[in-house]
């Protein structure tokens, strides 16, 4: 049961974040599908673009529940069933890929950023607020929620690292488990990158960037052969080879003196 049960945890903790809250509360609550609109990401920043922030507050508390209870499940009775630190690591990555790649939806997903604080919180609270801080500070400085998140997945191996041995107890299984969120977060966020580096990323609380008028075309001036001087009819005719016809003789006899 031991050598399985490392694996079968992981397996279930997969199938719980593969859970996608962001359709199926938009279901309920009779929003639109969020895969159909916006940026098509099925998270809580794009069911934010229905209008309805109760849909996306519920959203996002219930995609960080399901990477927090698998974590804190396995990280409280795990041992007594043979599941140490390495097995905890699965099963936080279990929880959240499923949630990138959710087999009951396509294996289509959201970005993961509620789904990895939630599985920051259940390995310790001091390492998810500490990261939750780095999130919040960025946002509020440079109101990108994407350059939050992006810096937030940054700072948390090192987080983990630095504070390790005094508000946790550092383990290697689990900081692999952390920098591999880490790595697929900022891989999920690589068209985010490219707005951001084109100043076309959306802020919080704002609208669509604005778009960049295409420059005004600049006029060429084509060179054109010179028009030939416009010939007369007796040129024309001679270069035709034809004789300018004669001028007409006079009818008048010449008168003779008697």
């Amino acid at each position: 049961m031991n050598v399985f049960a490392p694996v079968l945890a992981a397996v279930l903790a997969y199938l719980v974040g593969s859970l996608s809250f962001a359709v199926i509360v938009s279901r309920v609550m009779g929003l639109n599908d969020p895969r159909s609109y916006g940026s098509g990401n099925p998270g809580a920043t794009n069911v934010l673009r229905s209008g309805s922030k109760a849909a996306a507050l519920l959203t996002l508390l219930l995609d960080a529940v399901k990477g927090f209870i698998p974590v804190l499940v396995v990280k409280l009775w795990g041992p007594q069933w043979g599941l140490g630190d390495g097995a905890l690591a699965l099963v936080a990555l279990g929880a959240f890929v499923g949630h990138l790649f959710p087999v009951f939806f396509g294996f289509k997903g959201g970005k993961g950023v509620a789904t990895a604080l939630g599985v920051l919180l259940g390995i310790s609270g001091w390492l998810g607020l500490a990261v939750l801080g780095v999130w919040l500070a960025v946002a509020l400085v440079s109101r990108y929620s994407s350059l939050a998140a992006l810096l937030a997945s940054l700072g948390a191996p090192v987080l983990y690292i630095l504070l390790g041995g005094t508000l946790w107890n550092m383990e290697q299984p689990l900081l692999v488990a952390i920098m591999g969120m880490s790595a697929l977060l900022i891989w999920r966020h690589a068209q985010n990158i490219g707005r951001l580096l084109r100043g076309e990323e959306s802020k919080i609380g704002g609208g669509k960037p604005k778009e960049k008028k295409p420059p005004k075309p600049v006029l060429t001036i084509r060179k054109t052969k010179p028009r030939p001087p416009v010939k007369n009819a007796a040129q024309v005719m001679a270069e035709m080879g034809a004789k300018a016809p004669p001028k007409p003789r006079s009818t008048k006899k010449n008168k003779h003196k008697k």
